[in-house]
């Protein structure tokens, strides 16, 4: 059998691009910003990830342009070998001081991030214990250890104390869970993960890249949220949300950096951040530190924005995020709604299984603290004549 077989089979992609609803790699002809230029119309952004609109602010762009000049496009190796930077030590000491641990390791990707600190941390005898709804990039960091996968049910706290006891006793454990849930926007139930995770010896690792930002005192993400700082062992974040950049990160002890920087193949194997991405990660930060209004400007907006779909009669995921997904339930529906909002210049995310469960469907809408109340308005209108 050709290998290449597959890549001809006609399925989802074909019957949609046949339908005119392909909803995938609409061209920015503009900055990433609350309005933006897409295929030569105006749009109002609402699915992006940019929740603190940074990546048009002056002084982060300044930054990136200065480290452009300063030390070229690229690192031309790994952080293991000739790829370390001034900028890189400077960007995780800052990171680790603002997110209150001992030490910060930084990838390349956000992705590679838990690639990389699963597939060190989690070895041939131990367990990793995820959430059914985890970002894929966890999935794929489990895969790449040589370590036992098990999941729980999404939130389900009878679930994951099921599963743990199941666990031997001897076996190492790593309990993973995103912080916030990308598609539905929940928050997971830390105080009762981490109260298990001590009753069973397990570690906890929070995936943040939604939480960075967003929840927390000053955006310090969702362990600070739930006042469990402490409590969380390894934070995994990524800077090309919040932070307006692009890589990953993880916080954690500083035994425990220092294990993964020798342990990961992604890590050890991978080019470093570049010059440019480094500093505006950095300024980013430092803006973020400097203004921490912006994030008690991001919720207010979410708050609105849930307020007002509800007082419009759209059903959505009730959560305390930026996140606001619209149930549209099955996939065709979906993706004509999807297109119709494009038309009509709204911006949002279908979101189809495997990202959702099968029949629940969904329009993600995500928020910046640059956007308006004027804007919302004109995008929610819009939102209730496409979907109701």
């Amino acid at each position: 059998m050709d290998i290449f077989e597959k890549c001809r089979k006609k399925g989802l992609v074909h019957q949609i691009r046949e339908l005119d609803v392909y909803p995938y790699f609409h061209a920015l002809e503009s900055r990433q910003d609350k309005e933006v230029i897409m295929e030569g119309k105006r749009r109002i952004m609402l699915g992006s990830n940019n929740y603190l609109g940074l990546t048009t602010c002056p002084e982060v762009i300044d930054a990136g342009l200065k480290a452009l000049e300063q030390y070229g496009t690229g690192c031309s190796g790994s952080r293991f070998l000739n790829g370390t930077l001034k900028l890189h030590l400077e960007l995780e000491k800052e990171l680790a001081k603002f997110l209150r641990k001992e030490d910060v390791v930084t990838f390349s990707t956000g992705f590679q991030s838990n690639l990389g600190i699963i597939s060190a941390i989690v070895s041939r005898d131990d367990y990793v214990i995820c959430d059914r709804e985890n970002h894929a990039s966890i999935y794929d960091g489990c895969k790449l250890s040589y370590g036992t996968m098990v999941r729980y049910k999404h939130g389900d706290m009878a679930s994951l104390e099921a599963t743990l006891q199941r666990i031997p006793e001897t076996a190492g454990k790593l309990i993973v869970t995103d912080g916030v849930f990308s598609m539905s926007g929940d928050i997971a139930k830390l105080p009762e993960i981490v109260t298990l995770a001590k009753k069973y010896g397990a570690r906890v690792m929070v995936d943040d890249a939604h939480g960075l930002g967003v929840l927390g005192e000053g955006g310090r993400g969702t362990a600070s949220h739930f006042g469990l700082e402490n409590e969380v062992d390894i934070y995994m974040g990524t800077f090309s949300k919040s932070l307006a950049s692009l890589g990953g990160y993880m916080a954690a002890s500083a035994e425990v950096c220092d294990y993964v920087r020798h342990a990961s193949r992604p890590f050890i194997f991978s080019a470093s951040i570049t010059p440019a991405s480094c500093a505006t990660a950095l300024a980013a930060l430092k803006h973020l530190e400097a203004h921490p209004e912006l994030v008690t400007r991001l919720n207010n907006l979410a708050t609105y924005m849930r307020e007002g779909l509800k007082a419009r009669g759209v059903n959505i995921i009730d959560a305390p995020t930026p996140v606001v997904p619209i149930y549209t339930y099955e996939e065709i529906p979906t993706l004509q709604k999807a297109k119709e909002l494009f038309e009509r210049g709204v911006y949002v995310n279908p979101a189809l299984p495997p990202a959702t469960a099968p029949h629940e469907c969904l329009l993600r809408t995500s928020l910046m603290a640059t956007l308006t109340e004027d804007l919302l308005d004109e995008a929610m209108d819009i939102i209730k004549e496409v979907v109701l």
